[in-house]
């Protein structure tokens, strides 16, 4: 850390820590969003790999290593296998970013609010694996009724909000694992014995090999929807990330070579995982949304860099469409920013929702003065 004065206008950067990514977000005390970037951090690794992206973080915006600088933190990281659980995550990790990024960071901690790194190894439960619900909340400040959607890489949140609350039935992955509202489904990193058993190929119904032979990644860059700035971790063979290569990587699946069919076939293919992958998501969505009427006709807010099948739902299910970007002020001409934006929703979230609690304490001190005087 490098010293500065403390300042109310310090900006506020907003941390999503994740298993696989970390997100960060910058804006300023007045909550508008300046930036917001992506770095692949494999946490099961270690926590070295944390430690490289924060020294990153502080390459890209210097102010981000200053004294004044204020941090607002989400995670999800707890739960990789380097930790012996998630309490022990939470800690480790509270106390990595707590050091490195200096007494103004404090941690997302859902109904509980905001706490400081004392206070997490108490308030673990609170802290672990809450960020989609930092995205959530911020939703439900500009959308009354709505449900967000969030696929990433790995996962795909399905919340429901209704009256500007978040009504979300599980408080944690497992209860949310039950509840529907959690997926273990992305668009880069799930692999593809994971998505279906069986597949249909040629007008028959093949047996897919229990192998990670391929990944989603590898269905998504053959229909051309997976942004390549997305595509940050290796292939399942740690081959090249192209087409060809994954036609051989999807062709392995079910006991093929990509030689054994045309660059259309496997084309057709790859639709043939969207589709069962969709029907997934379609079956999770219709398990929340049937628990309030009011969600019956709520648009779908997509997020994630997989929310171009949030949009497909949507379209299937004939209800309103709003990409988080747009929620963030992003305007609707400024395709790469809103990428990203959306993308990195839930640090996008936990910095403008910092950033409101700030404005709020300085207005405060500011309407006291005159009565202190």
């Amino acid at each position: 850390m490098t010293s500065s004065p403390v300042s109310n206008d310090a900006p506020v950067f907003g941390w999503d820590v994740g298993g696989a990514h970390v997100k960060v977000s910058m804006t300023t005390r007045a909550g508008a969003l300046a930036d917001v970037a992506q770095w692949a951090c494999p946490l099961w690794q270690g926590v070295a790999h944390l430690e490289r992206v924060i020294g990153a973080v502080f390459e890209r915006w210097p102010a981000a290593g200053h004294a004044s600088a204020r941090h607002a933190v989400t995670m999800t990281g707890e739960m990789v296998d380097c930790f012996a659980d998630r309490a022990e995550g939470v800690r480790t990790l509270t106390r990595t970013l707590a050091q490195r990024l200096g007494p103004r960071t404090m941690f997302f901690a859902g109904e509980a609010g905001w706490l400081a790194r004392s206070a997490c190894a108490e308030g673990w439960r609170s802290v672990a694996s809450a960020n989609w619900l930092a995205t959530a909340q911020w939703v439900a400040a500009c959308v009354p009724a709505a449900v967000l959607i969030d696929i990433g890489s790995t996962t795909t949140d399905i919340i429901p909000i209704v009256d500007g609350r978040v009504i979300a039935r599980g408080a944690n992955d497992a209860e949310r694992l039950i509840s529907g509202e959690l997926v273990y489904q992305g668009v880069v990193r799930t692999p593809l014995c994971g998505v279906a058993h069986r597949i249909a190929f040629r007008g028959e119904t093949a047996g897919v090999m229990n192998e990670w032979f391929a990944t989603t990644a590898d269905v998504y860059r053959l229909t051309g929807e997976l942004w390549p700035e997305h595509d940050q971790h290796p292939s399942a063979d740690n081959g090249p990330k192209t087409e060809a290569a994954s036609r051989a990587r999807i062709a392995r699946m079910i006991g093929r070579d990509a030689a054994d069919a045309s660059d259309g076939e496997w084309r057709r293919f790859a639709q043939t995982w969207r589709h069962e992958q969709l029907r997934t998501l379609e079956a999770n969505l219709a398990r929340v949304i049937a628990r309030d009427a009011a969600l019956a006709a709520a648009p779908i807010v997509g997020a994630g860099c997989g929310r171009f099948l949030a949009a497909a739902l949507a379209r299937q299910e004939a209800r309103g469409y709003i990409d988080f970007a747009r929620l963030a002020g992003v305007p609707d001409d400024d395709a790469a920013r809103a990428e990203w934006v959306s993308t990195c929703a839930p640090s996008v979230a936990v910095a403008l929702l910092a950033s409101m609690v700030a404005g709020k304490q300085v207005d405060s001190s500011k309407e006291a003065s005159p009565r202190a005087a």
